[in-house]
């Protein structure tokens, strides 16, 4: 796994949705705008509270995250 220091998960943030740095910002609000094509000048203009390496961890957990495999555990 990556090192992902800047996504946050609270309960009481979003609703537990990973965020960045505890921010009310999901990692799915910015992978959907990159996603939508929006340039990272784009992204921290709409918000200027983010820094560029928030953008990059948000696609780097939303990666891992795609990646990563449920096995399902044996019922006793």
């Amino acid at each position: 796994m990556p090192v992902l220091n800047r996504i946050t998960h609270d309960p009481n943030i979003m609703g537990g949705k990973p965020c960045i740095r505890g921010l009310r910002v999901t990692v799915g609000t910015i992978v959907g705008l990159v996603a939508a094509g929006h340039s990272d000048a784009e992204i921290l203009r709409l918000y200027p509270y983010l820094e560029s390496d928030d953008i990059r961890q948000a696609l780097a957990y939303a990666a891992w995250r795609v990646e990563e495999l449920e096995v399902p555990l044996a019922v006793a």
